[in-house]
Parts: structure tokens; C-alpha cells; sequence
């Protein structure tokens, strides 16, 4: 399966970002991103084809969308961030 990298800027994170999506049932604990010096948070997932909703989980009380990433509408009438996984 492929992977797929996860880059988001958030110099204000305090405790932590998690990546949060269909692929780990939003759960907070499943994928905690690393932070880079720069302010950049990220993780490297295996993720299998097709499409994968997702968001951003700041300090385990903010949720923010992926400002590089197509959304769609989501049952609670906010969006998600959507990642296209390409079959190999």
C-alpha cells in the first residue's frame, strides 16, 4: 500500500497535533504527528486507494481543516480535508 505524508504549519500547537480521519476512526491517539523546528507538523501513513477524509486535531480541542487540501461537506455541516490515494 502506499504512503501518504501529512505536512500542516501550526507554530501555536502547545501539547500536540494528531492526524485524525476515516483511516483510524478519528481517533485522537492513533497517529500523533512529529514537529519539526520550523513549526511544521508531520506524519507518514500507509494508506490503502482511493479517497480519505481527514482533519487536524491542535492541543486535543481545535480542529482544523488542511489549507493544501481539497474538502467536502461532513455530517456535523463543517468540512473535511480530502487526501486521493492513487492505485499503484
Amino acid at each position: 500500500m502506499p504512503k501518504a505524508r501529512f505536512l500542516f504549519r501550526c507554530n501555536e500547537a502547545r501539547v500536540g497535533v494528531a492526524l485524525l480521519g476515516d483511516f483510524n476512526q478519528w481517533n485522537p491517539s492513533s497517529t500523533p504527528m512529529r514537529q519539526i523546528p520550523d513549526g511544521t507538523w508531520w506524519a507518514e501513513i500507509t494508506l490503502p486507494p482511493g479517497q480519505h477524509e481527514y482533519k487536524f486535531l491542535v492541543d486535543g480541542r481545535e480542529w482544523r481543516n488542511d489549507p493544501d487540501a481539497p474538502r467536502v461537506p461532513n455530517v456535523w455541516g463543517s468540512e473535511n480535508s480530502v487526501v486521493d490515494v492513487p492505485s499503484a
